[in-house]
């Protein structure tokens, strides 16, 4: 999944992958196993889980979050990155529950990553889910949703709010519902932080640097691919809607249908004939600039260093060169799947169905 950057990142998850006859179902007081697969975890971090009630979210979407994990996570007691692949299971098991006052109805499942080690980056995957339970009362009853933490967001050049490389994330508003799985040394941001829309806990405002699916009642997994891809399988189900979700590390997430625009800026300007750069090179264009080679593969311009090269999503090609704006072509038509185009497109993948 592509770290979040400022001309990409919007909250928007909806509008990206079709969730018509798609859906996760989540029953009101479940509890959801959380796991994942894959190597490139950069040294754990924190993870937020959040949720929305807009079906196809935009800017302006609120996300009120109902667990985190600070610190462990996605793998706990790493320094860096795990040995193996993109399909070498994390061996830390994870879960979350549905609060049981949360209104039912159709929604959007956010999992957001912190990571620890490495350029600090903010993560994002997103699923349809389907809470059910409660009664006729439970689909109008908001308060206890808007009494909920705010999304905490960091690293997208928000206002100018950070987390410190190397260490776990303290969240300045946590909640109730939240685990501390950290190993080393803790944090919380730094800079002009947002404050939270919440009446849950709060640890105050910004901190000095310190340190730094199966639409049945069975869970659904939440495997997410730290190495290759953040997935998520619903336990005993049939493959759901995003079963096959392949984040890259930004929030522009490549669609499931008709071609898709990724654009990194306003320009539209492409050069012809990109072949890869080595990962860690410095990048002679702005941050956000795409370079796609040969139509199967791509990397992406990041704090002045070219990513490291990963390839497109299943059954899409993009269109070959260095430009602002990276076009997907989808070659065949895919299953019913939600797919987010990031950075790490086979690195960071989370799937819930």
């Amino acid at each position: 999944m592509d770290s979040l950057r400022p001309h990409t990142y919007n909250k928007q998850s909806g509008g990206i992958y079709d969730a018509e006859g798609a859906s996760n179902t989540m029953a009101l007081g479940s509890t959801q196993p959380l796991n994942f697969v894959g190597s490139a975890v950069h040294g754990g971090g924190s993870c937020q889980i959040s949720v929305t009630y807009d079906e196809k979210p935009a800017k302006d979407s609120v996300w009120k979050v109902i667990h985190l994990i600070e610190g462990g996570c996605p793998a706990q007691g790493v320094e860096g990155n795990l040995g193996g692949g993109p399909d070498t299971p994390v061996p830390d098991d994870y879960s979350f529950s549905i609060p049981d006052s949360l209104p039912t109805g159709k929604a959007v499942l956010a999992w957001t990553w912190f990571n620890k080690v490495g350029n600090c980056e903010m993560y994002m995957n997103c699923a349809p889910i389907d809470i059910t339970g409660g009664n006729s009362k439970s689909k109008r009853d908001t308060a206890a949703f808007d009494a909920l933490p705010d999304m905490f967001t960091a690293n997208i050049d928000n206002g100018g709010c950070a987390t410190k490389e190397g260490v776990d994330l303290i969240f300045p508003s946590p909640g109730d519902s939240i685990d501390k799985l950290g190993s080393g040394s803790v944090g919380g941001p730094v800079g002009n932080c947002q404050a939270d829309g919440g009446s849950g806990g709060g640890r105050g405002s910004s901190e000095a640097p310190s340190s730094t699916q199966d639409p049945s009642s069975a869970s659904s997994v939440s495997t997410v691919l730290p190495s290759g891809d953040f997935v998520t399988a619903s336990a005993g189900s049939n493959k759901q809607a995003s079963e096959t979700a392949a984040p890259v590390e930004t929030a522009a997430p490549v669609a499931s249908a008709a071609d898709v625009d990724v654009p990194a800026n306003n320009s539209s300007d492409t050069t012809a004939g990109s072949s890869e750069t080595a990962a860690g090179s410095s990048c002679p264009d702005q941050d956000g600039t795409w370079n796609c080679i040969s139509g199967t593969t791509f990397q992406r311009c990041a704090s002045g260093e070219w990513s490291v090269v990963q390839s497109v999503a299943e059954g899409t090609t993009c269109e070959a060169g260095i430009s602002q704006n990276i076009k997907f072509v989808n070659v065949a038509k895919p299953r019913r799947a939600v797919r987010f185009l990031n950075e790490h497109i086979r690195r960071h993948q989370a799937y819930y169905s």
